[in-house]
């Protein structure tokens, strides 16, 4: 995560930013410090993935979000 927020801070359009971004409003209410995110974060995401991975973005798209989704689960959990 601490990736993506770095890479959020100085305009680093990459994976890990546009998860942060993505996920920054629920971040954010879990106390993380999260930068102006990305507009658009979830359609750049799978472009960026389209290239990367061709046929194969749409899942690894899903298994991104989803890992996003536990991590913010377990951060609740540790509050």
């Amino acid at each position: 995560m601490t990736c993506g927020i770095a890479d959020l801070a100085v305009g680093t359009v990459s994976v890990e930013s546009l998860l942060v971004s993505i996920g920054a409003p629920r971040l954010r209410t879990l106390g993380f410090a999260i930068p102006t995110p990305f507009a658009d974060a979830e359609t750049r995401l799978f472009v960026l993935l389209t290239q990367q991975y061709a046929d194969g973005a749409h899942s690894r798209y899903n298994g991104l979000v989803r890992r996003l989704v536990s991590f913010q689960r377990a951060a609740a959990c540790a509050r």
